[in-house]
Formats: structure tokens, sequence, C-alpha cells
């Protein structure tokens, strides 16, 4: 009868916040990296208005041309907001929190889906109980990672449905509220959107925005970012960095363990974090190509949607397994 499948389990804390408090000991001066970075509004801006753009000069050309477009453009810009989304998540474009909420509802606009309210909510926890299933919402359902297992066909399909998959995993959280005021807002003024996008500009246009977001974080190199934050890839270190040529359009949240140790320092400062206290970085293993990573996640059985950490631990702060602090070899590659 063959084993049946499951998460890694770990019954100790995750590694960051003992890694944090060392780091901080060791280097205090790191504390003046925490701010925030209120020009991330201009980034927000410029890329809403290009995918605005993208649109109406798309709106009647054929649809292959809006495929290729949306996969070679749209998918960048749609990933870049994503991240201005987390950014604004933790607060870390300006001190007074609405203009934060806002800030994320207009970015939120090109990705079609009224996600950034609700994705504040989910993402906080995420940071305070990685791999709690009952709290974090990155965490696949148990059926999800039975369902796509570790077939190449399966793990692709995944991928390109992440958006889907990501979306039904807040309703577990029991201990959050997903619908409030803020959230209704939130879907307001994103129905209004799509309703002036289909007015004004027509089906095309729609379906760029649409095929743009799910590239974006689905299948396509920048959607190796998921594999890349917290699956088990070369060992059992349950988060792992990217350190790519592709961290221009990901805002550098590919410096994971770093942004994870230090969740109130902004984009642009992370990686001063890795200059700063190199010498707990170093030793980790991390990514240098998303396209790399892609693919070995695709072909490779030996990876699968079980390959995360699991744990109920929510409490003391724990130093991690040795395998953590090891030198695992990184994965060297043509940067893509």
């Amino acid at each position: 009868m063959a084993k049946k499948k499951s998460f890694r389990w770990s019954d100790e804390s995750e590694p960051h916040k003992h890694r944090t408090k060392t780091i901080i000991k060791q280097h205090p001066e790191i504390r003046q990296l925490i701010g925030r970075n209120p020009y991330t509004i201009f980034i927000i801006a410029f890329c809403v208005g290009l995918q605005i753009v993208m649109a109406w000069a798309l709106k009647d050309v054929a649809w292959w041309w809006i495929a290729l477009a949306a996969y070679g453009i749209g998918a960048f810009a749609c990933h870049t907001l994503f991240v201005c989304i987390h950014e604004c998540s933790h607060n870390l474009l300006f001190k007074n929190k609405t203009l934060n909420t806002w800030s994320g509802m207009l970015a939120n606009l090109p990705l079609m889906v009224p996600s950034s309210v609700s994705f504040q909510k989910y993402h906080l926890k995420h940071h305070a109980y990685q791999g709690v299933e009952a709290l974090d919402a990155d965490m696949p359902f148990h059926w999800e990672a039975r369902l796509i297992n570790n077939s190449s066909f399966g793990k692709a399909m995944w991928l390109l449905f992440y958006p889907v998959f990501q979306a039904l995993r807040p309703f577990r959280l029991k201990e959050i509220k997903l619908f409030d005021a803020w959230t209704l807002v939130n879907w307001a003024v994103q129905l209004s959107f799509v309703g002036l996008v289909v007015y004004f500009l027509g089906a095309k246009a729609i379906l760029y925005l649409t095929l743009s977001f799910f590239f974006s974080v689905g299948l396509h190199p920048l959607g190796a970012r998921w594999i890349q934050e917290h699956f088990l890839t070369h060992g059992e270190q349950e988060t792992k960095s990217y350190y790519g040529r592709l961290n221009a359009f990901n805002l550098n949240v590919g410096y994971h363990n770093e942004h994870h140790d230090f969740p109130s320092i902004p984009w642009n400062n992370l990686p001063k974090i890795k200059a700063l206290a190199d010498n707990h970085y170093e030793t980790l293993g991390y990514h240098t190509s998303y396209t790399r990573l892609l693919f070995e996640f695709l072909f490779n059985r030996e990876l699968s949607v079980f390959s995360r950490t699991a744990r109920s631990n929510r409490g003391k702060i724990a130093p991690p397994k040795a395998v953590e602090l090891q030198n695992i070899k990184p994965n060297v590659s043509v940067e893509a």
C-alpha cells in the first residue's frame, strides 16, 4: 500500500523570528532601514497607466497579439502591481494606514479581481504563522496538493490557474473576517473600473487585462516566485531568496528571507539588509534564475505541491534546525 503523501511536518517555530533577533543584536544599524517609501505610489501610477494604454492600443487587434502582449509586457506590469499591493499590506508607502489601503486598491485596478483588501488581511497572518494551515493562506489545501501531486501537466495547470486556488484558500482561515466595509469598497471600485473598461474599450481590452493578470502570477517565469519563496527545493530550507535580474520588476521581493526577517523595511532597502548582514544569508540556499526554477518545478518528479513545510507551533521563538543554517549549494544558472 502506497504511503499517503503529506506536507513536511515541523514541530518547531518558523525560522525568521529567531534570525531577526540575532541579526538585530549583531547589526543594530539595520534599524535605520526601517521606514516607508512613498515614491512607490509613482510606480503604481505608471503601471496602472501602462496597462490602460496597452488595453486601449490592443482593443482592435487579433487575439494572438493580445496574448503575446499580455505574456511579454502585461505580466511584468501586473506582477509589479501585485508586489506594490504587498508593500501596501505592510503599510510601507505611507504612515497613514488608510492611504496605504487606497493605494492598494489603485494598484489592484488592472488586476481585474478585487483582492487588495483581502490580501492585506491574510498576508500579515502568513508572516506571523508561516506554515500553520489554519492561519497561513499561502499554504495549499491538502486536496489541492493531492489533485496536482507531481504531474508535469498538473503542475503547469496549477500555475496557470494559481489565482483561482489562491482565491479559495482564505475561506479556510476561520480567525480572519474576510468581509467588511473596506472589502465592499474594494469590490465596488474594482467592478466600476471593469465596467468602464468594457464600456469604453470593449471585450478585447478585458481579455488583455485578464491574461496579463493570470500570466503575472501563473505559468510564466515570474510565476516561479511562488516556488522560490517557500517550496522545499534543494533541501529542507523553507524560505529561499532570489537574487536575479527580475528583481527589477519584482521590486526586490525576491529578497524573501530578508523580507520575512524584516517585514517593516521597504522594498528599496531589502538588498541593504543582505549587504549589512551577509554572514547570515551567504550560507542559505537561494535561486538566481526563475526560468530554470520554473522548468525544474514542472519536470522534477521529486517536487510537488506537497513540497512545503507545515506546522502547528504558533508560539515561542525556537532556533531553526541545523539544516536551515547549513551551506546548501545554491542554484547557480543563467539569470532570467
